[in-house]
């Protein structure tokens, strides 16, 4: 079997575990959105995930994004494309004209630009603030503390279309507390989504009202190059 044949292997399965724990949890299938984790893979995979139907894709640079998507976005106009890395404010402009939703809205000097560029740019993108579950130092995210009034502040202050929650569970952590804690807060501020759940964790997830699970390596195999396993 060929890499590209195990890719659609691999999607094909991932899409049943989805599908089996959105069930085993009395959810629609249909709610879930499988965000295929791209950022630093191979060209041939990714039109191999193009060819088997996947049109979902997260990216973690605006430059590297750029270099991939723009030509591919005029051949698949169905694309969608999610920012789910650091954004820097520098690269604002750029991230608005060629994503299709931003996952990591965190602090508010990026709301701020954020705001602003797309009024000047006529793109309402929707937007997901980034929560700090594990409240680590070294990692993005707002504080849990600061959440709800940050989230306001992005909506009430600078108009932003935020939609929903999304976080990254600490490493060394059972990812399944984060998850709950997660869409407790979505559903708290009445956000309808909520971003969480990745390749080994993405079926609790799932379980635990995830509607968009972002879901690299167990798509894709490993990276070619080496890169943080943070999806």
């Amino acid at each position: 079997m060929n890499i590209n044949e195990e890719l659609v292997r691999n999607l094909k399965a991932v899409q049943a575990t989805i599908s089996q724990a959105a069930i085993d949890a009395g959810r629609n299938p249909r709610d879930i959105r499988l965000i295929g984790v791209s950022k630093q893979q191979p060209e041939d995979r990714i039109d191999a995930s193009l060819a088997a139907g996947l049109r979902v894709f997260g990216e973690n640079r605006v430059q590297e994004a750029e270099v991939r998507w723009l030509k591919r976005k005029n051949t698949f106009p169905d694309l969608e494309i999610h920012l789910i890395g650091p954004l820097q404010t520098n690269k604002v402009r750029s991230a608005i004209r060629l994503f299709d939703v931003i996952q990591t809205v965190d602090r508010e000097r990026l709301a701020h630009t954020l705001g602003r560029v797309m009024a000047e740019e006529g793109r309402n993108l929707p937007c997901f603030v980034q929560v700090n579950t594990g409240e680590e130092e070294q990692k993005a995210g707002i504080s849990t503390s600061d959440a709800e009034a940050f989230v306001r502040t992005c909506i009430d202050k600078y108009a932003l279309n935020i939609v929903g929650l999304m976080c990254i569970p600490p490493a060394k952590d059972v990812a399944a507390p984060h998850f709950a804690f997660l869409q407790q807060m979505a559903d708290q501020l009445n956000l309808p989504y909520t971003s969480m759940g990745m390749s080994g964790d993405y079926p609790a997830a799932v379980e635990l009202g995830a509607t968009h699970v972002r879901v690299g390596s167990a798509i894709f195999g490993d990276r070619t190059l080496n890169a943080p396993a943070d999806h």
